[in-house]
């Protein structure tokens, strides 16, 4: 099995309650770790992004360490990495300063890896792709169905002359979430993303019928929620977080999330068990500060976990 991931990358600062800081690799970093530790060594993840050339020997060392990483699809840029300071006030609250935003990935790049079993695209910085790109991965998988799993992200936000991110709504939003296996926003994208307000559910019924089959809302210590289109009636279905007391950095959990709902239906087609594990996962990456405990998540490798009445 093969999964294509696309986003792009960070250097992480971040800043802790306690005055503490740490610095790791982010962004799409957690998406591409969290897949190399829940799949199996058989299964191969095509990361597509850039990173600069002063942090890509450090990067690709990294990497190294997980078998079924293809880092093929890499490739260096001149400049800094984007380097994201992360301010956190609590556990869950935080504020981003973003410095060295790349160039949209071009689709010359990911061409070469749009042949795979699912294509994550993360919307790390908000300039990952450009719309046009994103058409151009639609047709060129419309044919083999490939499943397209889209983390809106930073999508909906700018950043002022203070490098702080400030919400930006999109005006094209619709044509973004068109014609996906699934959508991923937190409460405060789905908010700053339409340029007229919306109520969850109405959001919901408006994305899924642009022909995306699923809307997961993301709430961090209160789990997700799940809508599905079942035969023209949105189906709602609440999923809480495990051990939410347990959590000491939420950094990057919205990136796992995705992660393992992407490892976990590429191997069941269960939309609900799917979005289940990825619940479950992106708890466990909430005990650790930073990308510092990613491949602890190993524990939940899509192979060995089975559903149990304790664990549901």
């Amino acid at each position: 099995m093969v999964i294509t991931v696309i986003g792009h990358l960070c250097l992480d600062v971040i800043e802790h309650p306690d005055g503490t800081e740490t610095e790791h690799f982010g962004g799409v970093y957690f998406s591409v770790a969290t897949l190399a530790a829940l799949l199996k060594k058989s299964d191969t993840v095509q990361p597509v992004f850039g990173v600069g050339k002063a942090e890509y020997e450090m990067l690709m060392d990294r990497l190294s360490v997980y078998p079924n990483i293809d880092p093929a699809g890499i490739y260096k840029f001149n400049g800094p990495t984007n380097r994201v300071r992360l301010t956190c006030t609590t556990t869950q609250q935080r504020i981003e300063c973003s410095k060295h935003i790349a160039e949209p990935i071009p689709w010359k790049k990911i061409r070469p890896w749009a042949s795979a079993n699912v294509i994550l695209i993360n919307m790390i910085s908000g300039f990952d792709l450009t719309l046009e790109t994103l058409d151009q991965i639609r047709m060129e998988t419309r044919d083999d169905r490939t499943p397209i799993y889209f983390d809106v992200h930073c999508l909906p936000y700018g950043v002022d002359s203070n490098c702080t991110r400030i919400p930006h709504p999109v005006e094209t939003w619709r044509r973004w979430l068109f014609m996906l296996h699934a959508a991923q926003v937190n409460e405060a994208e789905l908010k700053a993303l339409p340029q007229e307000p919306m109520e969850e559910r109405s959001f919901a019924t408006h994305v899924l019928a642009l022909n995306t089959d699923v809307l997961h809302v993301t709430k961090g210590e209160r789990g997700s929620v799940l809508y599905t289109n079942e035969h023209k009636h949105i189906k709602q279905k609440d999923f809480p977080a495990f051990d939410p007391e347990k959590a000491v950095d939420t950094t990057g959990c919205g990136d796992v999330f995705g992660a393992a709902y992407c490892a976990y239906y590429l191997r069941s087609k269960d939309v609900v068990a799917s979005t289940r594990f990825a619940n479950r996962v992106a708890s466990l990456n909430a005990q650790f500060a930073g990308s510092e405990g990613i491949d602890k998540l190993s524990v939940y490798r899509t192979d060995e976990f089975k559903e149990t009445e304790e664990n549901v």
